[in-house]
């Protein structure tokens, strides 16, 4: 039975590294971390021109940021002020379910935390649970579309102050919107995506199947899940958490003074790991994708419908 906490929580295989036979001519540089020696590559040349000066610029200062000692700096940061003021925030709605599932995972491999996405601090706050109530190494990975974070000094800012630069890898030729003349560049995100999900203690990958915010009112509703997560999971292989999250909305002054004046109750349900043998035995084909996809946002749903049984009443 899952475990319900209210405000403060209790505290509480060495793999193979695989290289990315992929890549032709793309350059590698390691990255000393604790546990282990991690990949981050580079892109190709024709990769890499596809992109604007501007897209150049974002991409090398926050690829930059997401190495080393920066990281590690950074991820202070998250862990102490960003978490801190979400923390504050929220402490007088958040219910949060299942943290066991999340305490039990592996601490030698990536994490994937696949979640419905409703608003646009789903991610951050799911962090803020994850720093504050457990206490191993992490670093927290969150690929976006690059469309705004990438292309102005204001999408920086806002990488910079709300996340902490963890909004990476970019992607520019998916959603509703796709830059498709960009789409080598994209191949490129998607081989490092891969990477940092399937090599790196500690890395944690927050991703939403469902591609893009759902603006029903209907908490419990889904829009379909895209393959790019399918393909991800087929490909890496990392620990996959599916989350639930409900209760948050897209009004940061009302959602903050929400935690005084009786806004809704935050709610967040981690289930257990999900197993995905049967998949991954199949073929790298886009059928395939699609059914780990659909399995992902089931389990997703799963968890909507354990929360609907606990607040429906």
């Amino acid at each position: 039975m899952a475990s319900k906490m209210n405000g403060p929580v209790a505290k509480d295989q060495k793999i193979g590294q695989d290289h990315l036979t992929e890549i032709n001519r793309s350059s590698t540089f390691k990255v000393q971390s604790p546990k282990s020696k991690v990949q981050f590559i580079q892109p190709t040349p024709e990769e890499f021109s596809v992109l604007s000066w501007f897209e150049r610029l974002a991409f090398r200062l926050v690829h930059r940021m997401n190495q080393g000692r920066w990281k590690r700096f950074w991820t202070w940061c998250q862990r102490t002020i960003g978490a801190g003021w979400i923390r504050l925030s929220t402490y007088n709605l958040m219910q949060v379910y299942g943290l066991e599932h999340i305490e039990g995972a592996s601490r030698e491999r990536p994490i994937l935390i696949v979640a419905n996405h409703r608003s646009f601090f789903d991610m951050y706050t799911v962090s803020t649970v994850l720093f504050r109530h457990t206490n191993w190494r992490k670093q927290l990975f969150f690929p976006v579309r690059g469309r705004f974070f990438y292309q102005s000094p204001l999408g920086l800012f806002v990488n910079l102050v709300m996340g902490w630069w963890s909004m990476y890898p970019p992607f520019f030729a998916a959603g509703d919107r796709p830059i498709r003349e960009k789409r080598a560049f994209d191949k490129y995100s998607v081989r490092l995506l891969s990477e940092i999900c399937r090599n790196g203690p500690g890395n944690i990958i927050g991703f939403h199947p469902e591609g893009t915010r759902n603006k029903s009112d209907d908490p419990y509703s889904y829009l379909p899940a895209q393959p790019g997560v399918g393909k991800l999971i087929k490909d890496a292989s990392p620990q996959v958490i599916p989350v639930f999250i409900a209760g948050l909305g897209n009004d940061l002054p009302r959602q903050v003074l929400g935690n005084w004046s009786g806004g809704d109750k935050i709610r967040i349900h981690f289930g257990p790991p999900v197993d995905f043998r049967e998949y991954l035995s199949k073929k790298d084909h886009m059928r395939t994708y699609k059914e780990i996809s659909e399995f992902v946002m089931q389990k997703i749903a799963d968890l909507g419908e354990q929360d609907r049984a606990i607040y429906s009443r």
